[in-house]
């Protein structure tokens, strides 16, 4: 599908987890309103009400076994939570083979279909994780890898050893510097998926301060682009986006969704919601063209702009 799920806040990072089944019914609706393509990580692992823990592949898992063979199923490995909830990396193939077995039966599969390395560990070189990743799809248990969150030469030399089929990094109107990237992955003929694509959320138009976040566990609390002098700065960023939303008939959700897929033919965003209305908002994203001037219009502004944003 042209745009991806993004099935992390279902159960972690922006507060109490769904209830499995809620979430199982919004992915189940993400599927009906035309996404194939669901993106998790063994990292994402929130809390329920009750406090027990909500890890993410087991609801993702659990959605998507009616329609496995429908849709393409991308998780990520080799970031962890220490005992103190500070992340680390673990990169070694026998870290890797711990974590493929572990996701798979999460995911009740047995494939997974795009397999990102979380973030680079330092320690482990680009090629012995590359060799691993071959290994993984000879033996089935993968059919193609991806980076997510490493540099240039990180990227050239794995994609050397085992042809790195996708790069998973920030990207919106907000935090462009991933742009720089854009060369080298044409060159390579690697794609492109852009996480936060609405600077989580933020650019959907529908702010809240972040001090109206649950502090702890909604990571928007702790984002500078909710902080009041940062939302008064993105004032005339949004003011265009409200006026292209008025003018197409959409929403200024949809207007920053079509700006990321407008950028080149091989990116593909991955949005997500907990909530219904949302979902099939941003589903209809695709459908909006912007034109060469209203892109322009937006990069001229942009380029004045100096916005502070999660990630940079």
């Amino acid at each position: 599908s042209a745009l991806g799920f993004g099935c992390m806040g279902l159960s972690h990072a922006y507060g109490t987890a769904l209830e499995k089944s809620v979430a199982v019914k919004r992915i189940h609706e993400a599927y009906e309103q035309g996404y194939t393509f669901f993106d998790t990580a063994e990292l994402y692992v929130g809390q329920f009400s009750d406090g027990t823990p909500a890890p993410n592949e087991e609801v993702v898992g659990e959605a998507l076994k009616p329609i496995r063979e429908k849709v393409i199923l991308a998780t990520k490995f080799g970031n962890f939570w220490d005992e103190n909830h500070q992340l680390y990396q673990d990169g070694s193939p026998a870290s890797i083979r711990k974590s493929i077995e572990a996701s798979l039966k999460r995911l009740q599969t047995e494939y997974i279909d795009l397999y990102y390395q979380h973030t680079q560990d330092q320690s482990i070189e680009p090629e012995v994780v590359a060799e691993e990743m071959r290994k993984l799809m000879d033996e089935g248990k993968i059919r193609y890898w991806g980076i997510s969150n490493a540099s240039d030469d990180y990227i050239r030399r794995a994609d050397a050893v085992c042809k790195v089929t996708a790069v998973q990094e920030r990207y919106s109107m907000m935090a462009r510097w991933n742009e720089e990237k854009f060369a080298m992955l044409e060159e390579l003929g690697i794609g492109f998926v852009a996480y936060s694509p609405m600077a989580n959320g933020f650019l959907s138009g529908k702010v809240q301060k972040a001090e109206v976040y649950e502090t702890g566990v909604d990571f928007r609390s702790r984002m500078p682009q909710f902080e009041k002098s940062e939302m008064e700065k993105s004032r005339k960023l949004m003011e265009l986006l409200n006026r292209l939303a008025v003018e197409k008939d959409a929403t200024p959700a949809q207007i920053s969704l079509a700006w990321v897929l407008a950028q080149k033919p091989w990116i593909v965003p991955i949005p997500g919601s907990t909530k219904t209305e949302r979902i099939i908002e941003n589903a209809k994203a695709a459908e909006i063209m912007l034109k060469d001037y209203e892109t322009k219009e937006i990069h001229t502004l942009l380029d004045t702009m100096d916005l502070a944003v999660f990630g940079r």
